[in-house]
């Protein structure tokens, strides 16, 4: 059940609202509605002509993005404090991807045309929509480069450094860990694989001493070999395009 109208510190309390011109964001939080969902519910739907901006309050959400074949890859998973559905706002276009709960969660919803209208009065807000969506570019672009030029992998490298953190105290290890550790199809569809050739590279990795994986986390044993060959498969690969735009 939805529950309209939310309290305008509440509101300015979120990462993306900080700052916000005091007027417009009273007059957006009485446009505001909150509920809590279940784990499975979906969010937003791809083709969706809808223009709302969600923010995440409690809870987890997937990304998840489809190409045209009707081939799904997670793009990533949001946390408390984070919002989605900005692009639909702002362009107008049908939703370009899907977001479904992964946990029972609570969100806040602002129209379309409210989200704007206090984006447009709040400077700050502005500078942090325009970086934020920037940081999004940039990190997609990373994505792309890698599913198009790197073998699964380096492209399964890439993603275990990103989902992993630092084990121990720092300084004590150079070991990181990915807990809880994504199921092999989940990685898979993270990285445009197949789940059959992860699970191999994954067996690969830990004959070779590189991961020690387990019910409770994939540790990243050597993290700086798995980092060195990244990133030299990225600077082979960035020749290879540039011979290709030269020649």
């Amino acid at each position: 059940m939805w529950s309209h109208g939310v309290e305008t510190e509440s509101l300015g309390r979120l990462a993306l609202l900080q700052g916000a011109d005091p007027a417009a964001l009273e007059k957006a939080a009485r446009h505001a509605r909150c509920r809590s969902c279940e784990p499975g519910t979906v969010l937003i739907d791809f083709g969706e002509l809808s223009d709302d901006v969600y923010f995440l309050l409690e809870g987890a959400a997937r990304v998840v993005a489809r190409t045209g074949e009707g081939y799904e890859m997670i793009l990533g998973d949001l946390s408390p404090g984070e919002a989605f559905g900005e692009l639909a706002a702002i362009t107008g276009q049908p939703r370009s991807a899907n977001v479904t709960a992964l946990h029972r969660s609570r969100f806040c919803v602002l129209p379309g045309p409210a989200f704007m209208e206090l984006v447009l009065a709040s400077p700050a807000v502005s500078l942090r929509l325009m970086r934020y969506l920037a940081d999004l570019v940039r990190s997609r672009s990373e994505r792309l480069f890698e599913l198009a030029a790197l073998p699964v992998r380096q492209r399964l490298y890439a993603e275990l450094l990103r989902l992993s953190r630092g084990r121990g105290k720092p300084g004590q290890t150079a070991e990181r860990v990915v807990s809880p550790p994504p199921p092999h199809h989940v990685l898979a569809a993270r990285i445009g694989a197949r789940r059959e050739a992860v699970s191999r590279q994954l067996s690969d990795m830990e004959k070779a001493g590189l991961i020690d994986a387990s019910r409770s986390g994939i540790v990243l044993r050597r993290p700086e070999a798995m980092r060195a060959e990244l990133d030299a498969a990225l600077r082979g690969a960035e020749r290879a395009v540039n011979a290709l735009n030269l020649s």
